[in-house]
């Protein structure tokens, strides 16, 4: 995020946020979003373009973008970057065949210049299914340790338990807050 922004956020004190949650296909996106934002998770289909919403929490204003991670759909993630604040990415924990793709594309978006300073949550879902990876094991499998361009964390978490939900956009909000807000 460049200077004029954080200026921008400083002077006009809008406690607005923009959040881009990203991820393969089929990690549970949508239904994380909309069981952040208390919609019914009973019929969710494939996103073919992207979702957003908008949240008040602890006096932020949250806006959350989810895009579809289709293979067909990730050449245009590019055009959600500007002005992104966050990024949560989506981890199918119960998916271990593609978790190479998964790191591949994290990486990818590591490296891209408008992500750069954006908070990176790292959400583990699916915890409920048998099988699933631990929040441990995935940080292994995606080199994690390894990244020292972002402020990072990475959450167990269930989308269709809303286990950690909460903890994760807490923990999103409180890094944000603390790079861009600081002088309130």
């Amino acid at each position: 995020m460049g200077l004029l922004t954080v200026l921008k956020k400083l002077k006009q004190k809008e406690k607005e946020m923009r959040i881009l949650m990203l991820g393969l296909d089929n990690a549970g996106k949508t239904t994380i979003l909309k069981r952040i934002v208390g919609e019914p998770i009973d019929t969710i289909s494939p996103t073919l373009g992207f979702n957003i919403k908008t949240l008040e929490h602890r006096g932020y204003k949250l806006n959350i973008w989810d895009v579809g991670g289709q293979k067909s759909l990730r050449s245009y993630w590019r055009n959600y970057f500007e002005s992104t604040d966050g990024l949560i990415w989506v981890v199918d924990s119960a998916d271990k065949r593609r978790l190479e793709d998964c790191k591949a594309e994290l990486y990818k978006l590591l490296q891209e210049e408008r992500l750069q300073g954006a908070s990176l949550l790292i959400l583990a879902n699916k915890q409920d299914l048998p099988g699933a990876l631990s929040s441990a094991e995935i940080a292994d499998v995606l080199g994690l340790n390894g990244i020292k361009t972002h402020h990072w964390q990475i959450l167990k978490c269930s989308a269709v338990t809303a286990e950690n939900l909460v903890e994760g956009i807490d923990w999103i909000l409180d890094d944000i807050a603390a790079r861009i807000f600081y002088l309130d």
